[in-house]
């Protein structure tokens, strides 16, 4: 491994990386160079070791605190990997059954609709309650218990699994409750226990106050008075009642730099970790589901993660298309669509992004996971910015894959 310590725009990266995986390493630099990046972690593992984790830039700004090795951030919807994740530890147990109906764990949930809700539809978003109608006053998200309770009563926007739209928020419940109700704990520390501390991430879903100081702000993407809007912000403005306005504008007070955010568990969106939390998680699973005794999943489990269980033309959330696994998003190839978003990865990956721009994943193909987060959020598409993706484009090359005009890394 190679030490790299390097001056950029405002500060300074630092880290070491395999020669081989150098492009990375100036990728990432040229992310502070030439894309607006302020701080931020990259880090890539092949066949269950590290061969890129590098850091840098700053934390706010319009102060030279500096981005560090322990530095970690907010990571948004990359927190359902996380998640999906759990559920996926407790179905390899045989303590959950993904086909199975949801009122075998959760009788509360299958009413109003959504009698014939299944495990599975929980976890490809196809079950119906990608957001709430009622307004959320502030601070309900950071509320398990009446979160839960409000997915339970609500009234499914579709019949469950008969269309698809993006639970962005919601997820973190109706997939979480049920990884609390099979194993007897709350989702964060069922993963705490279970993923985190057997593998030593610095990676929290409710995340302790002590951890507190090193957390990293987020500086949302604010777009200019005239840019061209996304087909989700397009809608979400013209109707205030469908389902992309809901999830913009009933969120429940969900703010990813206060304290008490932080310390909720919010299952959709609140995770905090660095690059090396997030590639550390998806790295057993880039091996066949276990690394250095530490095992998450078997091999039929595995498969089954990879596996496109839903996939749409029009998503009713984000209003664009996708492709997810069970829990996990697929390479998404939207390059043709204005104001969209693409996330492309091999056709064998799976893993998630978060709003602005931070992703994990694992490619069981090539041994590869991959984790990049960041500060400062970028552009206004639902998927990968070029930041991340130029990221993962490299890595990708490094390993020998030539093209991706099929939509996929071959």
């Amino acid at each position: 491994m190679e030490k790299l310590e390097q001056t950029i725009p405002g500060g300074r990266m630092t880290g070491t990386f395999d020669a081989r995986f150098k492009a990375v390493a100036d990728r990432f630099a040229a992310n502070f160079t030439e894309l607006d990046e302020l701080g931020a972690s990259v880090c890539v593992t092949l066949d269950g070791e590290r061969v890129v984790d590098l850091w840098g830039g700053r934390v706010v700004p319009d102060a030279p605190a500096a981005w560090n090795a322990d530095t970690v951030s907010i990571v948004f919807s990359s927190t359902k990997g996380a998640t999906a994740l759990c559920a996926h530890i407790l179905a390899d147990r045989g303590l959950l059954d993904v086909d199975a109906p949801v009122a075998e764990y959760w009788p509360e949930f299958a009413r109003h609709g959504k009698e014939k809700a299944t495990v599975r539809m929980m976890l490809d978003h196809s079950v119906g309650v990608p957001v709430l109608r009622e307004p959320l006053h502030k601070g309900a998200v950071n509320d398990w218990d009446l979160m839960c309770d409000r997915l339970a009563n609500e009234t499914p926007f579709w019949e469950p699994g008969k269309r698809h739209g993006y639970h962005a928020l919601t997820f973190g419940w109706t997939v979480g409750e049920l990884v609390r109700r099979v194993s007897g704990k709350s989702l964060g520390t069922f993963f705490r226990d279970e993923v985190a501390k057997p593998l030593g991430l610095d990676f929290w879903i409710g995340t302790p106050e002590l951890i507190e100081a090193r957390v990293s702000p987020i500086i949302q993407f604010r777009p200019a008075k005239g840019d061209p809007l996304s087909p989700l912000a397009e809608v979400a403005l013209a109707d205030r009642s469908s389902i992309p306005a809901l999830f913009l504008f009933n969120d429940g007070g969900f703010n990813p730099n206060r304290r008490d955010c932080h310390a909720a568990e919010i299952g959709g969106a609140n995770g905090i970790t660095n690059a090396r939390g997030l590639a550390g998680m998806y790295a057993p699973l880039a091996c066949g589901g276990t690394l250095r005794r530490v095992k998450l999943v078997g091999a039929d489990t595995l498969a089954r993660m990879g596996q496109v269980s839903m996939a749409t033309h029009y998503d009713e959330t984000l209003c664009m298309p996708t492709r997810f696994a069970l829990g996990f998003m697929k390479s998404m190839d939207n390059r043709r669509l204005p104001m969209t978003g693409s996330m492309i990865l091999s056709e064998r990956a799976f893993g998630h992004v978060g709003a602005g721009g931070s992703i994990g994943f694992a490619d069981p193909g090539c041994g590869l996971s991959f984790g990049y987060t960041m500060n400062r959020m970028g552009g206004n598409g639902a998927l990968l910015n070029d930041r991340g993706q130029g990221l993962v484009d490299a890595a990708y090359r490094c390993l020998g894959f030539t093209s991706n005009a099929g939509g996929v890394w071959v």
